[in-house]
């Protein structure tokens, strides 16, 4: 048998650390802001906009050429400098790049120079829309599609001739060695089971051998509205290698209260990889959202961590202002901007779920 990533010291890096570019899939499903599809392009602008003001580069994944024309003409009036922009033709379902790009881990290397180098390795994990949408397809064909391209380095996530689905939403890292996820996600038996009769020990091994990771940590569910049935990235982030943001509700009789009280009963009798204490830093909720009936999945916890900024997501609140706070001063080397997602979150996602990065 080859050695797992794990084995050849590959591990996957902090959100934090530098990026070679954030990926986009510019909107392309308008059944996911069904009344909304046409403001949203205006976000993904704003994004874009934010982003490449930090001096990142945006990579977008396009559809065909009206949708790249397209794309061009939103950016350029956002006022986007399209030079830190390029743009990959690649067919679609959803686009949603957290989920159904590879996750990336690297390791150092010394040139015969001296010089250290890192190499990096894209863990291409299934993505079978959530375990609930049947279009998929062609986002799960995603990085191999674009490999050629872009010359990432495929690895199959694979447990014996088994692939392991996953998606980047559900899980969050210290790049030190720890790594978060829920019960409720990936432990399911009845519910949006992406690994079925895959035992918690398998999962978690698969995670360790591919991911890098020494110690995963299990909260339990995920807050209300969210499709994704438990992605952690709307309940707990990690913003340094010690500590986490974890949202919490205050309305007793909310139907997030009961569970995101369990999440930091658990976390205070965790550990990290060295054995010491979790520093849990309370970061509030917006009041609940509804559009047609349905509660939406608004949280700040799902911010992305860009190399010249954090984005996190508003949603015309009391406590938009109040989570800004809190978010600027765990993050000291880089502002803290707001991206008004009160239309955003109708697609079930925000700021975190739309990106991915791919590392330095």
């Amino acid at each position: 048998m080859s050695p797992t990533p794990s084995e050849q010291g590959f591990s996957m890096p902090a959100e934090w650390e530098r990026h070679k570019a954030t990926w986009l899939g510019w909107p392309l499903n308008s059944e996911d802001w069904p009344g909304k599809f046409v403001p949203i392009r205006w976000v993904y602008g704003e994004i874009a906009r934010a982003i490449t003001r930090g001096g990142e580069a945006v990579h977008i994944v396009v559809d065909n050429d009206s949708h790249e024309a397209q794309a061009r003409l939103v950016l350029s009036k956002a006022g986007v400098d399209l030079t830190k922009v390029e743009f990959f033709q690649c067919r679609m379902n959803r686009g949603w790049m957290r989920d159904c790009l590879p996750a990336f881990v690297q390791r150092s290397l010394v040139s015969t120079l001296g010089e250290v180098m890192s190499e990096t390795l894209a863990i291409k994990f299934t993505f079978n829309g959530w375990a609930k949408y049947d279009n998929w397809q062609f986002d799960n064909a995603l990085a191999n599609r674009l490999s050629p391209h872009v010359g990432w380095h495929i690895v199959e996530a694979m447990l014996g001739k088994r692939q392991i689905a996953l998606e980047g939403g559900g899980i969050d890292v210290n790049g030190r060695g720890t790594l978060l996820t829920t019960e409720e996600c990936y432990l399911d038996p009845t519910v949006q089971v992406r690994n079925p009769g895959l035992s918690k020990a398998d999962f978690e091994r698969g995670l360790k051998e591919y991911l890098g990771v020494t110690n995963v940590l299990w909260l339990g569910k995920g807050i209300a509205g969210d499709d994704t049935h438990g992605h952690v990235d709307d309940l707990c982030r990690f913003v340094n290698p010690t500590t986490v943001v974890l949202v919490q509700e205050k309305n007793a009789h909310d139907a997030n209260y009961h569970a995101l009280q369990e999440n930091r009963e658990r976390l205070e009798g965790m550990r990290l990889e060295d054995g010491s204490n979790i520093n849990v830093v309370a970061l509030p909720m917006p009041a609940p959202l509804h559009f047609d009936g349905m509660r939406l999945p608004a949280s700040y916890a799902n911010f992305y961590i860009s190399n010249g900024a954090v984005l996190m997501p508003t949603f015309n609140d009391p406590n938009d202002r109040v989570a800004l706070g809190i978010l600027s001063e765990l993050f000291t080397d880089r502002p803290v901007i707001g991206i008004h997602a009160v239309d955003l979150v109708w697609g079930l996602g925000t700021l975190h779920c739309l990106t991915h990065e791919e590392p330095m």
